[in-house]
């Protein structure tokens, strides 16, 4: 989730909300519409609240749950996972008795005080060699505790290889966005697998930690009361990981370059690994893959990668059996050494992830070329956009992807943004998509102002769409980025990931995309930094034809909105609106018919929402206050429903 910085809130932006607040979005437009605000199903109100492990309002240990992230619900084990940022873990609710069951986390979290962290894989015993997690290390050459404390790892004061996963940092405190530094905060995004055995999560690393959950699921449905910690069976690195513990500063000079946003320090390296996607894709020749796109770099520079998960998720692989750990477990490219960025400075050589299908960077390349596997033609692929030193000559590697630098020497694809079309504020044309450099004359690579947002894999395109919060100059204009990951191209064997389309939205900050029923997409619409835009929510067309990316309607009733959650089961969707300029709210809109039928107040910064399409119960993270009832100095979780 994108850092969030209090909006200048524009009158003229908050008088037009009222204005359109006579009408309501359907598939013809904004038109009058008698039945808005109304669902024969009943009104959704707050039914209950669940408390949140180890919170409480003196800050010793931890303190309220006011910093949380992404939500998720296994709608099949009936189970909701929040990321938690005070107490330094993923609580784990039941669905259905609406109590904490367990958490993921390490041997830093609040909860338990660390006593049972997971552990990570690792069996390099007999002729099985090579197969243990190994720890991460960053480009100033030190281990992070933030990832698995394998192999050689250490820190000052002693700190050894226990076996044991580090744990997630939490709101790193303090520059600009008083004590939680977004973009170098854990946990971020949750998603679970079809069948909820393994749980992703984006850790502030640079990386997306896999959990297996299978002993621990087995463990709650035979009611044990601590059921066995989750085990780390993968670490996905995307790029290098801010130098948390260096000596003597670690991130220090990285906090004061936030300030303004600059994220120009060495020591910030490629950020957090933030919104993640998965998805069932197919390739061109009928296979199935399992993939997850993980996003970093906001908002600094922003990029985001696509990693084939199939055989993390299977549990299978191929060839030998060091061969079939590696695939298994998503294991460097040497998996008897850390995995390293490589660099000048680093402790060990370069070694990074070996699932890595490919990365797209947004760094305003002016030359955007498919038809190789590892595009440097405008830009270098991936962009290093930190360097070591002053005169810029020394570059902090960026990203795991390059020539070169996959299993055997291969490339690992790389690319760029899309061109769009850029012109003065205002110009109707900004944010068209280029096919080439020479489709128009005002062509342009893509930036990423405000960072990547929430993506989606679309099972009608076999594509992934992802959100740009402002794709040009023009602050009104972001865009919705298609993403092929089975691109090919001549002489590479392997796919390459590319953008082979951007529906421009205007007027809105596009934060995040739901796939609805039949082929409706939702787009949520969040303020940009110093910018409050009319409330607003989008559904497009997200059909494999001509119109695909076609506006069907926009929504003026709810908006300033994060995240979103479609619920099969009710045919709602809900909206984690938490700039509502009357306040922060939980959208509702009846998916069937696009139309808006209530907001109910929420929190504030409550902007994290999911469902279980079972029982219907909706989650909605709540900071301390009134809502939460007992709980209203510690926060907790709101369940919401029609009673």
């Amino acid at each position: 989730m994108r850092s969030k910085m209090l909006p200048v809130v524009a009158l003229a932006a908050v008088v037009a909300a009222f204005f359109l607040a006579s009408s309501c979005g359907n598939g013809s437009g904004v038109v009058q519409c008698p039945v808005c605000g109304t669902d024969k199903k009943g009104s959704v109100t707050l039914l209950s609240v669940m408390p949140v492990p180890e919170h409480n309002p003196t800050g010793e240990p931890g303190g309220p749950f006011n910093i949380f992230d992404i939500g998720w619900v296994d709608p099949i084990n009936h189970l909701y996972y929040i990321a938690d940022r005070v107490g330094l873990d993923v609580p784990v609710f039941s669905t259905t008795s609406l109590v904490a069951v367990t958490l993921l986390g390490g041997i830093n979290s609040v909860a338990e005080a660390g006593d049972n962290p997971s552990t990570c894989f690792d069996e390099a015993k007999g002729d099985v060699a090579f197969s243990t997690i190994p720890p991460i290390t960053t480009a100033q050459g030190n281990y992070t505790r933030f990832g698995c404390r394998t192999m050689g790892f250490s820190l000052a004061g002693g700190f050894g290889p226990n076996g044991t996963f580090g744990g997630f940092m939490g709101g790193q405190c303090c520059a600009s966005r008083s004590n939680n530094l977004n973009p170098l905060s854990g946990p971020n995004g949750v998603e679970v697998t079809p069948d909820g055995s393994i749980v992703f999560v984006g850790n502030g690393s640079a990386n997306v930690v896999a959990f297996d959950m299978t002993l621990t699921l087995a463990d709650i449905k035979a009611g044990v009361t601590f059921p066995t910690p989750p085990r780390v069976t993968a670490t996905l690195v995307s790029g290098t990981s801010p130098d948390y513990d260096g000596i003597p500063n670690g991130i220090t000079g990285c906090m004061q370059s936030a300030n303004g946003r600059a994220f120009s320090d060495p020591t910030c390296g490629d950020l957090r690994a933030d919104e993640i996607s998965t998805g069932v894709a197919t390739d061109p020749a009928g296979n199935s893959h399992f993939l997850l796109l993980a996003a970093n770099g906001d908002p600094g520079q922003p990029f985001f990668t696509i990693f084939d998960a199939t055989n993390v998720v299977n549990r299978t692989g191929t060839g030998t059996p060091q061969q079939i750990q590696q695939q298994v477990h998503c294991l460097p490219v040497n998996p008897g050494a850390p995995y390293s960025p490589g660099g000048p400075f680093a402790a060990f050589p370069q070694n990074l992830s070996s699932c890595v299908l490919g990365q797209v960077y947004y760094d305003a390349s002016g030359v955007s070329d498919s038809t190789v596997a590892v595009d440097t033609a405008g830009a270098p692929c991936p962009f290093p956009s930190l360097t070591f030193d002053q005169a810029g000559a020394i570059p902090v590697p960026s990203g795991a992807s390059g020539t070169g630098v996959g299993l055997g020497g291969a490339d690992v694809p790389c690319h760029h943004g899309p061109l769009l079309r850029q012109g003065p504020p205002g110009t109707p044309t900004n944010g068209i998509f280029c096919a080439t450099a020479a489709s128009f004359p005002d062509c342009a690579g893509t930036v990423s102002l405000a960072g990547i947002g929430g993506s989606v894999f679309n099972p009608h395109t076999n594509t992934f769409w992802v959100t740009n919060a402002n794709s040009t100059t023009d602050v009104a204009v972001g865009s919705i980025d298609e993403v092929d990951p089975f691109h090919t191209v001549a002489g590479f064997n392997g796919f390459v990931p590319v953008v082979i389309n951007s529906f421009p939205v205007i007027g809105c900050m596009p934060s995040g995309v739901v796939v609805g029923p039949g082929t409706d997409m939702l787009i949520t619409c969040e303020n940009h930094d110093g910018r409050t835009f009319p409330p607003s929510t989008i559904i497009m067309d997200g059909s494999a034809t001509a119109s695909e990316g076609t506006v069907l309607t926009t929504i003026p009733f709810v908006g300033g909105t994060d995240e979103a959650w479609f619920n099969t089961g009710d045919g709602h969707y809900y909206l984690a609106a938490r700039d509502m300029p009357t306040g922060s709210v939980l959208g509702v809109i009846d998916a069937k018919s696009r139309q808006w039928l209530q907001n109910i107040p929420t929190n504030s910064n409550s902007h994290s929402v999911a469902a279980d399409n079972v029982n219907h119960r909706v989650f909605v993270p709540l900071a301390a206050g009134p809502l939460c009832g007992t709980q209203s100095g510690n926060g907790c979780v709101g369940v919401y429903g029609v009673p």
